[in-house]
């Protein structure tokens, strides 16, 4: 199974990237590949219709659409600016939007993660992308909320809050059951 991992942040110390990089290491089976992607990379002029008109749409946006496409299953760590998505994802997905003929994720089974210095862990932005992101063709197989990331998560350890580790590895459980259940639906297909 290839993975496809990103923080949902311009943040060069980005605490999402850090925890999306932990959780993708549950994903260890011999014959997963894991890329963990960094949404810099794919930095593009703010998106407009104008200058869609008379530049196109950047190839950044179809670089970012080829590894969705690579991916059988993708994790994604929402960072929340003033309660909503951090502006260089939303400005990658509003390209990528624009490619014709495609949803954002084209079907790809998801699981979505956030976190936040706060007490409520960024649950308005995660919030907000369980429900868009089925209309962006995602497959949203679960959610999960770090609060506290300074005092829940340690690198090198992940989440260091029993009770909140617990509750993480039992959705990791949960997601890979679902995703060995589709796969082996698609190959007896």
């Amino acid at each position: 199974m290839k993975i496809l991992a990103f923080g949902a942040s311009n943040s060069s110390k980005s605490i999402n990237k850090k925890l999306v990089t932990s959780v993708a290491k549950y994903y260890k089976e011999l014959d997963d590949i894991k890329e963990v992607i960094d949404l810099n990379d794919y930095s593009m002029p703010i998106f407009s219709v104008d200058y869609e008109a008379e530049h196109g749409i950047p190839q950044q946006a179809y670089d970012f659409a080829a590894k969705i496409d690579w991916a059988d299953f993708i994790l994604i760590s929402f960072a929340e600016n003033n309660g909503n998505y951090n502006a260089c994802y939303k400005n990658i997905i509003d390209w990528v939007s624009r490619i014709k003929g495609r949803k954002i994720f084209n079907g790809t089974p998801v699981f979505l993660l956030a976190t936040s210095p706060g007490a409520r862990g960024s649950q308005s932005v995660l919030g907000i992308a369980e429900q868009r992101l089925p209309y962006d063709g995602a497959d949203v197989l679960d959610t999960f909320s770090l609060p506290e990331f300074n005092k829940n998560f340690e690198e090198g350890k992940g989440v260091t809050n029993m009770l909140l580790r617990s509750q993480l590895e039992a959705k990791v459980r949960k997601t890979k059951r679902t995703l060995k259940e589709k796969f082996e639906n698609n190959t007896e297909n």
